[in-house]
């Protein structure tokens, strides 16, 4: 993973915003790129692959069955308090000066970023528990947890984080704060805004959500199968 080689590993502990890419690299592109590619259908053999297969169908079914937006708020919370947790003064300092955190920092907003995509886009056989336009609702909430956290660095008056050496890299604090505030606001409206505008058009154009009566037909069989 670009995260854990350079030039991303040695420049992130010298500029504010190396370690912003690093930082949306882990909490915005690997997880919606897992959910797109859907690396469990390719996992193992053929045997290995059925089964896993079968595995998650029987996931999908039981979400189906809990649709709820609570359970989706959850992950939207839970990304979102990594979100702040990680951009915090005292964590991302601790990133910089001691690096066996950046791997607990990608895994936790990988896995936590997985379970959020697998509420916004639908990655056979799993699909999202809500419909639309729930899930631009929580695309869109996870877009503004990371914008918060965006527009109170850009707007601090002096650095939030303390283990950048402006004085030896010759870069600006303001210059580098700035440049690391447009990052993260453009990884999020990268990430997050085509998801808001497809399912709002498809909701728009169709009025009904198509995947419910999908889901309802899926449903339906599998019982009628298992009768």
């Amino acid at each position: 993973m670009l995260e854990f080689v350079p030039p991303l590993w040695t420049e992130s502990t010298r500029y504010e915003y190396v370690q912003a890419i690093q930082f949306c690299l882990a909490a915005y592109a690997v997880p919606a790129l897992v959910v797109v590619g859907r690396p469990w259908g390719r996992l193992g053999g053929a045997g290995s692959r059925g089964r896993l297969w079968r595995l998650l169908d029987r996931v999908a079914e039981r979400r189906l069955r809990h649709a709820s937006f609570v359970r989706a708020f959850a992950f939207v919370a839970a990304f979102a308090a990594l979100v702040i947790l990680w951009r915090t003064p005292a964590w991302t300092d601790a990133v910089v000066r001691d690096r066996w955190l950046v791997p607990v920092e990608v895994v936790s907003l990988a896995v936590t970023g997985v379970g959020l995509w697998l509420e916004i886009l639908a990655c056979p056989p799993l699909r999202p528990r809500l419909h639309r336009p729930w899930r631009a609702v929580v695309a869109a909430l996870a877009m503004w947890a990371t914008w918060v956290m965006a527009f109170s660095i850009g707007f601090a008056h002096d650095s939030w984080y303390h283990a950048f050496d402006h004085v030896r890299t010759g870069i600006g604090v303001t210059l580098d704060q700035e440049i690391a505030t447009g990052i993260l606001w453009l990884a999020a409206v990268a990430a997050f805004l085509p998801a808001i505008f497809a399912d709002l058009m498809t909701w728009l154009r169709n009025g009904d959500d198509p995947d419910a009566e999908l889901r309802r037909l899926v449903r339906d069989a599998r019982r009628s199968g298992r009768a």
